[in-house]
């Protein structure tokens, strides 16, 4: 074994693209990653690379100018950006998540006028669901969009957008009222509406603001925004597949895909803190020899790296059940909630064998401390996975009697 989380199975193009990445990864961003984040400095650099490098069409067919590859070889991506660092694959995620859901779910029109630019990273994607008393019930969306001859006039606010100051098309969730007749249950009456803006914060366009970032614990540089909609309006081709009452559907076909890159985020930052942790523990000394001789470290390393395993395999499957064209919930929130608990885990224990060195700025680890918690709450909480796990497994294992 040469190092961990390898995957079997993989054709020469997967591999020379990983390969790609990871060259990338090890030269321009692992360098610099650490020393950004303290700036909390949008990586301008780093995203010029990865357009460059084609990841922004990754997963967009060719026919609209994209590479057109599979899901597990995007998460495979996803895991090693995030091994350099977790908020370049966030800035990627938000806008893969919107590409997705314009091939899956846009009107011919609409996949032909984003998805090329989309592509190019011309045009970058962001979404949205949350809104400031929101949490995790979706169904209590209180932002809504209303009909007006040709436009519809969107107000509300909208909470937790990643991209939201340099995404120039966001997808948001509304409520939309017209043509549901009231009693209509609370998910069959939202829509995924299609904005397109100017990047920047304040008022990026008529009725539309971006307030500047939220200053968060971790995972900076990439700009985390509220959106406030004034009597926003929009053209009525711009809602996502041009019938109403489908958002709810569309975003939580988005957000599926989403926790299996989460769950490759997880996997990634998991795999760059037992690389951290076993690098320091053959280099620190006590008591006349590395702290890596100590059993008690061996224990910890082999528990670290059982769980960078784990994780990948759980992730993995999630992809490649998804890319078969078969329903995968039961799987992307298996291999969401496994592998953002084992990346704490993975984490901290890092962070142990750093001892006080762990708690200083000057080491890596000190970053990934702080960025590991949001993979526990990003694309749904584990309290939410397991709802979503224990119900497929009901369905699944249905008493007989």
């Amino acid at each position: 074994m040469t190092r961990l989380a390898q995957t079997a199975g993989l054709n020469d193009i997967q591999q020379e693209i990983l390969a790609t990445v990871r060259d990338f990864v090890d030269k321009e961003i692992i360098p610099v990653a650490t020393q950004l984040e303290h700036r909390d400095e949008y990586p301008t650099e780093i995203v010029e690379g990865l357009k460059e490098l084609g990841l922004f069409g990754l997963m967009i067919p060719e026919e609209y100018g994209g590479l057109g590859e599979s899901l597990l070889t995007y998460a495979l991506c996803v895991e090693e950006i995030a091994r350099g660092w977790m908020s370049v694959s966030g800035i990627i995620n938000t806008h893969f998540i919107v590409a997705y859901m314009l091939k899956q779910h846009g009107t011919q029109e609409q996949k032909d006028t984003f998805l090329p630019r989309m592509a190019l990273g011309e045009v970058r994607g962001a979404f949205s669901m949350s809104e400031p008393a929101l949490g995790s019930d979706v169904s209590a969306i209180s932002s809504k969009g209303v009909k007006d001859g040709d436009e519809y006039v969107l107000n509300g606010q909208k909470m937790w957008l990643t991209n939201g100051g340099t995404s120039t098309l966001v997808a948001v969730l509304c409520r939309s009222d017209e043509g549901h007749p009231e009693g209509t249950a609370p998910h069959k009456s939202m829509t995924t509406f299609l904005i397109e803006k100017e990047p920047g914060f304040g008022e990026v366009r008529p009725g539309l603001t971006i307030p500047g970032k939220i200053d968060k614990m971790g995972y900076k540089g990439v700009d985390t925004t509220e959106l406030i909609m004034d009597d926003l309006r929009i053209p009525a081709n711009r809602v996502l597949g041009s019938t109403t009452g489908r958002g709810f559907y569309q975003m939580m076909d988005g957000v599926e895909v989403g926790r299996v890159n989460v769950a490759a985020r997880g996997c990634g930052v998991a795999q760059r803190a037992f690389e951290l942790g076993v690098s320091y523990a053959q280099q620190r000394h006590t008591f006349g020899k590395p702290i890596a001789e100590h059993q008690a470290i061996q224990f910890k390393l082999a528990e670290m790296a059982t769980k960078v395993e784990a994780a990948h395999a759980m992730m993995v499957n999630a992809a490649r059940k998804k890319d078969s064209g078969e329903r995968n919930d039961l799987e992307a929130g298996m291999a969401k909630y496994l592998a953002s608990e084992y990346c704490k885990e993975v984490v901290e224990d890092a962070f142990r064998i750093h001892g006080g060195y762990g708690f200083s700025k000057e080491y890596e680890i000190e970053r990934l401390y702080r960025e590991a918690p949001m993979l526990l709450i990003g694309e749904g909480t584990a309290e939410i996975q397991k709802m979503i796990i224990g119900r497929r497994l009901l369905e699944e294992y249905r008493f007989q009697g």
